[in-house]
């Protein structure tokens, strides 16, 4: 299920108020930031810091790769 578009374009990390990347295929939002990704349930984000995820560099790479390869933009610019 996806996030709907006006609910995507507001949200920020929780933890540094920054944009996220909406990365459909694997049902996450990505804080390249702060390596760490936050699930999203049947189209809902858990934007809960305690239930984010640490990313390590090697998924870093891979994330960020997808992120370029499907030309997926920020939930927001600053």
């Amino acid at each position: 299920m996806r996030i709907e578009e006006p609910l995507l374009h507001i949200l920020a990390c929780p933890e540094d108020k920054g944009p996220l990347f909406y990365v459909e295929s694997e049902s996450i939002l990505y804080n390249p930031r702060l390596k760490r990704s936050y699930p999203v349930v049947d189209g809902i984000p858990v934007m809960l810091i305690q239930e984010a995820s640490a990313v390590s560099d090697q998924e870093h790479a891979r994330i960020q790769q997808v992120i370029e390869s499907h030309g997926i933009k920020p939930t927001f610019s600053r």
